[in-house]
């Protein structure tokens, strides 16, 4: 095995609501080659991203070279991915691939400022799968819960706060400092958009 992989960050799983709030990045070591990192604003750090959801559209939008754009939307909202000539693998998915179709995608998190000023954030796919939609489903429950225990560890830590001869000195706090610092989007939000994830299984469902 090597040292790639045996350093290779956990793939959070995150809403597209909650993966679009996360233009704050940043590296914990001046090291070139240390891992970029998105802060979540569940107050958590994403490496990586394992999202799954409908490619709706894909599109070749290079110049000199194939560059391709997929738009894949889960229940909260909508992810953008782009993948190249360093992404050939994911790339001839996306060129291959006749939307609409569930795909299960790893990348990492890229955001870029646009000229006014505001900071968008994509995904650059190390692999895409088609899948079906049993994987699709499982892994908005599994998404849920992952939401559901970054929210809940946020809520904790914020009324340690107020209560600072009990504070924590848990692995994981400095993000949510970081969190409430750098973002004003309250959790809150995103406890709502995972029951209207979990709605929408309910929905498809339902009996006609």
């Amino acid at each position: 095995m090597s040292q790639a992989e045996l350093t290779r960050e956990v793939a959070r799983r995150v809403f597209a609501s909650e993966f679009n709030d996360s233009t704050y990045t940043f590296k914990e070591s001046d090291d070139e080659r240390a891992p970029n990192y998105a802060l979540l604003p569940t107050g958590d750090r994403a490496n990586r991203a394992f999202i799954v959801g409908t490619l709706t559209e894909t599109e070749d939008v290079g110049d000199e070279s194939e560059y391709w754009r997929g738009r894949v939307v889960d229940p909260t909202g909508t992810f953008f991915v782009y993948a190249g000539q360093y992404q050939p693998e994911a790339a001839a998915v996306l060129r291959d691939t006749e939307p609409p179709a569930y795909v299960a995608i790893v990348g990492k998190p890229r955001t870029y400022e646009t000229e006014d000023g505001s900071v968008n954030v994509s995904v650059r796919p190390e692999s895409i799968s088609i899948v079906d939609d049993a994987t699709r489903n499982r892994w908005v429950v599994e998404t849920a819960e992952r939401t559901i225990e970054r929210i809940e560890a946020f809520e904790e830590w914020e009324a340690e706060q107020e209560a600072p001869e009990s504070a924590s000195t848990a692995p994981g706090n400095e993000y949510a400092q970081m969190a409430r610092e750098r973002y004003d989007s309250p959790v809150e939000n995103y406890r709502r958009d995972v029951i209207q994830a979990l709605e929408s299984l309910e929905d498809l469902e339902a009996p006609a």
